[in-house]
């Protein structure tokens, strides 16, 4: 018996391999902002529990927080892209279990604080998931250096975004 194939695979040329790097940026990056714009969509659109009046001056407008989510949530799929390309969430590390957590957690502001209006759980929320977060920028940035980079954004964001929460807790 021999051990070898029946018959030879060509290797992969860089058109196919370009071509399925192209499928899994799209699908990585889709995930999260389709979540992002769901629930903005579902749950964002109602500011009449966001406080326009007796608000501080830093706290930017209903839609700027959307669109800035928005934002965060593309930087953390192409970081997450990254960090699948090295092969981080195969190699038995905690990327892909704290990725999933952050996506769960950066989803229910919306829904705690404009449709709910539990603020003192969504700031609860909102910290947990800055810690999420910061561990996950941590677990990214041994696997790609880059994608460390791209996170830097979305844990500003996100401590922002606890600052404005904790704010309303009190409005």
């Amino acid at each position: 018996m021999s051990s070898s194939p029946p018959f030879k695979s060509r290797p992969e040329s860089k058109y196919t391999k370009a071509k399925r790097a192209l499928r899994s940026l799209a699908v990585s990056v889709a995930i999260p902002l389709t979540l992002t714009i769901a629930v903005i969509f579902l749950f964002g659109r109602s500011s009449r529990h966001f406080p326009n009046r007796n608000r501080p001056i830093w706290v930017a407008p209903l839609w700027l927080l959307h669109l800035s989510s928005i934002s965060s949530s593309f930087l953390i799929g192409l970081a997450a892209w990254l960090v699948w390309a090295d092969g981080g969430f195969h190699c038995g590390s905690n990327a892909l279990p704290l990725y999933i957590a952050h996506l769960s957690l950066s989803v229910v502001w919306n829904p705690l604080v404009l449709v709910i209006r539990a603020r003192l759980l969504a700031f609860l929320f909102c910290v947990l998931d800055l810690v999420t977060l910061y561990a996950c920028y941590r677990t990214f940035k041994r696997v790609n250096p880059f994608a460390k980079d791209l996170i830097k954004p979305c844990l500003a964001w996100t401590a922002y975004l606890c600052a404005v929460t904790y704010v309303f807790i009190d409005l």
